[in-house]
């Protein structure tokens, strides 16, 4: 008895076979003509990037545009023979913009095309950005942005059947992100989905969780808003572009690194308000910060601050520089990479081997600035030329990786520095860390254990200004928590100082160790991290146990 032929499935696997090859050809053909090849059955149309090209212009020339960022359009084409395709290339550029071509199969070019049917003229985005309707952003605040009302919101949406749901999906992730003040999102694929997290003060706070064919789609949808490559998955990218919101816009830096089940995917929000805080307001100490003042307007020397990455060293650096600019100064920064736009500053940006700091830096004392800044000093060449700077007039401000301020000399000689010219190119070196304030409405006074009091008495024991000491040590603060609320809300820095004078200059030129450098250099009378951040804690600024995790109290 012969068995029945199912033609139907035979038929579907038959075409899928097809659609795969035809995707082959056409990666191998994107070699061929030098354009980069993308399957763009995973992402999603950008509405605004549809509107740019007629459907009419867009069939003829057999190309249409699916993700528009400002001026920047990804444009698939299927046949770069087409007569009528340059003539869309050279309409494009007489408006201005500026392409990036992918070759495409049919398929994936009659997706596109298929989505002009469903078009909506809606009120368009701002040129330039990727815009968050203002309604969501309201609805964020008025819900207090909750956890809880972020994941039903991202339910919600993800529930929908819709053209613009990957859209609608990471206008709520970002609006979320706003509302919970969060400074980093991260999408970390895992083997049954995408994990989506994010920092709050400092910490990290499962959010949401999304199936892998949506994480996918999101992840083609960052990418080409980031203008990076959409079809490497191998190797780490890095991009960035900008958002408007209500209230002004913003730039998100986006990094992508390969992992087992996917791309990682990390955006840093970088809100311009960030670093418009006064460098009164960032926690420094009443006593650092008058003699602060005073070194950062040297018109020669060196000012470093130390720290590891998110300690805020950034933020600290830029307030200074827009403390000291005045017209009649030049300042020039090399940063790697821009985070943050300085009025009346030249900010220019490490690339790669093509422009490194050290080679950057060297060009920069060649233009005349009388102040300038290095994002960071990692390598003995750089460390030589910043010295070398700082000894011919010029007052640099730098950043260096080491656990304290009294780390930063034998940290320079490590990297090649001659310690006898510590003396005359260094002034200040900093260290500071990140630590979570209490939420005034949400803490509760107690006293502390004899065990706590023993170990402040012997934090303060070294210090030199004992006037810097609270008479009655007898309570700290903690938070109360509510629900999601850890009663915490923002954060604030805690900050040591060494400054160069003529006895410690003659001290460093025989490069002591670390512990030396501060026993030397208490007489100094100035506090350290952890004297800092007990004094903050007696006063219901943040925690004890919030100190405790970040400093080490009795090194």
């Amino acid at each position: 008895m012969d068995l029945p032929f199912d033609t139907e499935h035979e038929t579907a696997k038959l075409t899928e076979v097809r659609e795969r090859e035809e995707e082959d050809v056409t990666n191998i053909l994107s070699e061929k003509y030098g354009i980069s090849y993308a399957d763009l059955s995973l992402v999603d149309v950008d509405a605004e990037a549809l509107r740019v090209i007629p459907e009419e212009k867009a069939r003829l020339a057999e190309a249409a545009a699916f993700v528009r960022t400002g001026k920047a359009l990804s444009l698939a084409i299927h046949n770069p023979n087409n007569p009528a395709l340059a003539e869309l290339r050279n309409e494009l550029e007489q408006h201005g913009f500026q392409t990036q071509e992918f070759l495409v199969s049919r398929k994936s070019l009659d997706k596109i095309l298929s989505r002009y049917k469903d078009l909506s003229f809606a009120s368009q985005s701002k040129t330039g950005m990727f815009a968050i309707p203002d309604e969501m952003v309201a609805e964020f605040a008025r819900e207090h942005a909750t956890r809880t009302f972020f994941d039903q919101k991202l339910s919600a949406i993800n529930a929908e059947k819709s053209l613009e749901r990957i859209s609608h999906l990471f206008e709520a992730v970002l609006a979320g992100a706003f509302g919970l003040r969060a400074s980093d999102i991260h999408f970390e694929p895992g083997e049954s989905g995408t994990r989506l997290r994010m920092r709050i003060d400092g910490l990290l706070s499962d959010v949401y969780s999304f199936d892998p064919k949506t994480s996918d789609q999101l992840n083609s949808r960052i990418k080409l808003l980031s203008g990076v490559k959409l079809n490497v998955n191998n190797r780490a990218q890095d991009g960035r572009f900008s958002v408007l919101r209500a209230g002004g816009e913003l730039e998100i830096r986006s990094s992508f690194i390969p992992g087992k089940y996917g791309e990682s995917v990390v955006l840093r929000i970088l809100d311009p308000e960030t670093t418009m805080v006064s460098y009164t307001k960032l926690g420094i100490h009443p006593k650092l910060l008058a003699r602060l003042e005073k070194e950062i307007r040297r018109l020669n020397g060196m000012l470093l601050t130390t720290g590891p990455t998110g300690s805020g060293k950034t933020t600290t650096l830029y307030s200074f520089l827009r403390e000291v600019y005045a017209p009649e100064i030049k300042i020039i920064t090399i940063e790697d990479p821009i985070e943050y736009h300085l009025k009346g500053v030249v900010q220019t940006q490490v690339e790669d081997k093509k422009y490194t700091f050290a080679e950057g830096l060297r060009s920069i004392v060649r233009q005349d600035p009388d102040i300038i800044m290095v994002g960071e000093i990692r390598d003995n060449e750089t460390a030589a030329i910043a010295i070398q700077a700082a000894l011919t007039g010029h007052f640099v401000f730098s950043t260096l990786h080491t656990n304290n301020a009294a780390g930063t000399f034998p940290r320079l000689v490590d990297l090649g520095a001659d310690p006898k010219s510590f003396g005359s190119a260094i002034t200040v070196s900093m260290a500071q860390r990140l630590v979570r304030t209490l939420d005034p409405g949400a803490r509760r006074e107690r006293p502390l254990t004899e065990e706590e009091k023993v170990v402040i008495a012997k934090v303060f024991e070294p210090l030199a200004d004992k006037t810097l000491i609270p008479k009655n040590i007898e309570t700290v603060w903690e938070p109360v928590a509510h629900g999601e609320e850890t009663g915490y809300r923002g954060r604030i820095g805690l900050y040591e100082a060494i400054f160069m004078d003529d006895g410690l200059a003659k001290f460093l030129r025989d490069n002591p160790p670390e512990n030396e450098i501060l026993r030397a250099t208490a007489a100094q009378g100035y506090l350290t991290m952890a004297q800092d951040g007990i004094l903050k804690a007696l006063a219901g600024v943040t925690s004890l146990s919030e100190v405790i995790a970040t400093v080490d109290l009795l090194r």
